[in-house]
């Protein structure tokens, strides 16, 4: 499962520094799925007009994965609109930062994977075993806080140690070592998380991760909005999502 993992999260990682592989990814990702489907007897390019009940499941499962993301993508956005209202150099260290910290958090997304593909049949399939789900998830919440730990460690040292990769500009290189310390335990966290996100996706507890981080997006705004204002700076925003994440990972792994 690790090495698993890991070459997974390589191939996210190198995906998100080339926008180009990416989109050819998923183009060989789709066509290698079509043909699995295929070879195991369905039609996969079969086109047919969906009934209204199956419309109807489709967006009982859509609809809150998508306000999940949604919810996600947007408090992102709002820490860069913070952001970009804090001056040139503080803007081009965010963008640094964020950018790689979004090239480090895709390698826990294996983690989450492997709960939705899994957890299912153990949760409701004709074998089904609980014991065995607790098992996985706390094999996947280990494995994430390992994870974590060295993405933390690894991620946060090549801007600490390193920054002259992106900018030779030293204030933007002093703006950066400011949200090291935040930066290094969103990070940490991101991988655990994903892995309880997953589990609970698997679990169709659909409406509830919807809710959870619908009111983390509402909390976590407020909360950018008061940094903001207080003057506390980038920093301020990169404790904010400190906030978001830990909110986020308590209360999936209370449910």
């Amino acid at each position: 499962m690790i090495s698993l993992i890991f070459l997974e999260g390589l191939i996210c990682s190198i995906s998100k520094l080339k926008g180009t592989e990416e989109s050819t990814s998923q183009v060989v990702a789709g066509y290698m799925m079509i043909d699995s489907l295929n070879k195991k007897g369905f039609n996969a390019f079969a086109i047919s007009v969906p009934s209204l009940d199956d419309l109807r499941s489709i967006f009982t499962i859509s609809a809150p994965v998508f306000i999940t993301m949604m919810a996600k993508v947007a408090f992102y956005a709002l820490i860069i609109y913070f952001a970009t209202n804090m001056g040139t150099y503080t803007v081009a260290a965010h963008q640094v930062m964020i950018q790689t910290y979004w090239m480090w958090t895709v390698w826990g997304e294996p983690l989450s994977q492997t709960a939705q593909s899994f957890m299912p049949e153990l949760l409701y399939g004709i074998n089904r075993n609980l014991s065995k789900a607790r098992m996985l998830l706390k094999s996947l919440i280990i494995i994430g806080a390992i994870l974590g730990l060295i993405l933390g460690i690894v991620g946060t040292a090549v801007p600490w140690l390193f920054p002259n990769i992106f900018t030779a500009d030293q204030k933007v290189i002093d703006e950066m070592h400011k949200v090291l310390a935040p930066y290094f335990i969103s990070l940490a966290v991101t991988p655990a998380a994903l892995s309880l996100e997953g589990t609970l996706l698997a679990g169709h507890d659909l409406k509830f991760v919807s809710l959870m981080m619908s009111g983390c997006f509402t909390l976590g705004a407020i909360v950018l909005l008061l940094v903001s204002s207080g003057g506390f700076g980038l920093p301020g925003c990169w404790y904010a999502l400190i906030g978001f994440q830990w909110v986020k990972t308590n209360i999936l792994g209370s449910r």
